[in-house]
């Protein structure tokens, strides 16, 4: 477990004159669309200044750091947390304290949790209680998705009120655990349909309840008890046969839909062909299925690895989700950190319907997606800050307060030092859990400094956290970068003014075989699970959050001085191409 400073309680603003004025010098900005030199001047917990240093006096008085050969980033922002989390007769180690600290040490700087409530229990009443754990606790912003675990007229005007007056615009329905959470077709298609007259944005944890509950019933009867039966009981095609399910019902609706927690190949190409066929659906993967394969763990081990649904068994799985991440058919990637100890995962030794289901993540996703990706040459730097920060931001309508560095943006930044290296270890992590899925693994991609509106929460390793100093940060509904794709307002593409963008585009073909990425073939959803359905006359609407609504400026790698690695260098090949419309794709309109 980690020695670091125990917790300080929160210190009023006004007394933190060393930490409210910090100015940055000397470093290289990333945004989602563009890198470029520039200080940052920030004070009283937002940005005040980005640009050059002769367009600035530094007041006296002002922490400056120098980031010379450091990237400065959006802070991450992980929206998929389970924080405190009851599970039957466990709860989550990492309450909000503990998971905030560990999100801070690692780069994230704003969690979105889920809450739970109990069948039949008031959504409002469980919101009241999530808001309660976590205000006093948390270390960084945080938001609050809202779980749909049953669905009646009274919550229909529950959805209003946490929508309308509670800052909730993400509501997540739940086509696993029969008898527990899970919501029948005819129900789903009533939610979605609130939804979208709500101007909110439908989320959706994506697996066969029925064909799980008969599976589970099987194994038990056959004496296929161990951890071994749970992905038995989930197989990769019971996530996928969900996922497709789960677009058309929301196509049908019109509503827009976020898929939660994607860990299979085949769900990711489905969530791809979904965008490519009009269907305005994004998909996030998380930090274990990137990060680990249940073929390199052994047996007696594989308990502490259960997540719903599972890390995935082939040792290919990781990969193709980091590809499905730079070629747009996955947005997002977050953690679904809900961490146990192994006392409390072994209660389902015999029994894996009892084993609790989460694992560790939101510590080290950052690290992880930069290895996975940019250090292994499938994603630039560019669509790193995309998929750990500002798409999530955008689908959630918090940006630009969050995913951006920019004059008025909160001064949530992580000064990110791309070639040094850190060994995750039980022994240092954050985490309450007495154990770590990523244990021995070496990861490029550290952050140095970790401000969290401003105050410096991580220096050199050192983490020094404010108990309560998060806020609740409101989601209002309608985010524009969603709607305004639905209401047809804004079209796929736009004239490209980046002629280093254009000469990358043109050489699409030639990127993506030197990357060995295979860009799925443009066919309709269903094609997959039927094969028999007409090719659509026009393309996707829905783009990548990362290019959608770009703010003024060009995104230029070409001023910047980072070598994703020697190999990728000499070869030419910089980084993957963001692909705005996939080969033949046309832009068409909505619905």
């Amino acid at each position: 477990m980690s020695t670091s400073p125990k917790p300080v309680k929160k210190v009023p603003i006004h007394l933190q004159s060393a930490q409210n004025r910090v100015y940055i010098k000397n470093g290289e900005i990333v945004n989602h669309d563009k890198i470029f030199k520039a200080d940052v001047y920030i004070e009283d917990g937002t940005i005040k200044f980005v640009g050059p240093a002769s367009e600035i006096t530094v007041p006296g008085g002002v922490r400056i750091i120098d980031a010379a050969g450091r990237m400065i980033l959006p802070g991450g922002i992980d929206p998929h947390t389970r924080l405190q989390c009851p599970s039957g007769d466990a709860v989550s180690v990492d309450d909000f304290y503990g998971g905030t600290k560990a999100a801070v040490a690692g780069g994230t700087t704003m969690i979105i949790d889920c809450v739970l409530p109990n069948k039949h229990e008031s959504l409002v009443e469980a919101y009241d209680k999530w808001r309660n754990w976590a205000d006093p606790k948390v270390c960084c912003d945080y938001a609050l998705h809202v779980g749909i675990t049953w669905w009646s007229k009274s919550v229909s005007e529950e959805i209003g009120i946490l929508s309308k007056e509670l800052g909730v615009n993400s509501l997540k329905m739940y086509m696993a655990y029969k008898g527990l959470y899970m919501l029948s077709d005819a129900e789903l298609l009533d939610v979605l349909e609130r939804i979208r007259g709500l101007n909110g944005v439908a989320m959706v944890h994506a697996e066969n309840g029925d064909i799980i509950a008969k599976n589970t019933s099987r194994l038990l009867a056959e004496g296929v008890t161990g951890p071994e039966a749970h992905e038995l009981s989930r197989q990769e095609e019971v996530e996928a046969e969900a996922v497709h399910r789960a677009c058309v019902l929301a196509h049908q609706m019109k509503t827009p839909l976020y898929v939660t927690g994607v860990t299979s190949k085949s769900s990711a190409e489905l969530v791809g062909r979904a965008r490519r066929s009009g269907y305005c659906v994004f998909g996030e993967t998380l930090a274990s299925s990137i990060g680990r394969s249940m073929s390199s763990v052994p047996k007696p081990e594989r308990i502490y690895y259960i997540t719903s649904p599972p890390i995935r068994m082939s040792a290919e799985t990781p990969r193709q989700l980091m590809k499905s991440l730079a070629y747009d058919d996955l947005q997002v990637t977050g953690s679904d950190n809900c961490t146990f100890n192994k006392k409390q995962k072994d209660v389902g030794a015999h029994d894996f319907t009892k084993i609790p289901s989460g694992v560790n993540g939101v510590e080290d996703r950052m690290s992880l997606v930069w290895e996975k990706g940019v250090h292994q040459g499938l994603l630039d730097p560019c669509r790193f800050v995309a998929v750990t920060s500002t798409n999530a931001a955008k689908i959630f309508n918090i940006y630009p307060q969050k995913g951006r560095i920019a004059v008025g943006s909160d001064a949530d930044l992580v000064i990110w030092n791309p070639q040094a290296t850190r060994t995750i270890s039980k022994q240092t992590h954050h985490h309450a859990s007495d154990f770590n899925i990523f244990e021995g693994m070496t990861v490029h991609g550290v952050p140095e400094f970790v401000l969290v509106r401003g105050r410096i929460c991580v220096e050199n390793e050192t983490v020094r956290v404010a108990e309560g100093f998060g806020r609740f940060i409101p989601m209002t509904v309608r985010p524009p970068f969603v709607y305004d794709i639905i209401e047809g307002k804004v079209q796929t593409t736009e004239p490209s003014t980046d002629h280093h963008e254009e000469h990358q585009n043109g050489n699409l073909a030639k990127k993506y075989a030197e990357l060995d990425i295979l860009i799925p073939p443009q066919e309709p959803i269903a094609a997959m699970l039927a094969g028999n359905l007409p090719m659509p006359a026009e393309g996707s609407l829905c783009s990548t959050p990362s290019v959608r609504g770009r703010v003024d400026g060009k995104r230029d790698l070409q001023e910047s001085s980072f070598s994703i690695s020697e190999e990728l260098d000499k070869s030419g090949v910089r980084a993957c191409i963001k692909v705005k419309n996939p080969p033949g794709g046309k832009s068409s309109g909505f619905w």
